[in-house]
């Protein structure tokens, strides 16, 4: 479950600087993004490090 978090923060980080740099979308990149964050955050503070 952790290695499935792990892929979708990081296709959500990519997804997020595709839209900024190629589309500059709207807020909703943005959003992605913080969801990335969040998921890598809670795999780091479940001791499994990057």
């Amino acid at each position: 479950m952790r290695g499935l978090l792990y892929i979708i923060a990081v296709i959500l980080v990519i997804g997020w600087a595709l839209g900024f740099f190629v589309y500059s979308a709207s807020g909703l990149i943005h959003i992605l993004l913080v969801i990335a964050v969040i998921a890598i955050l809670l795999r780091l503070i479940g001791g499994k490090g990057v």
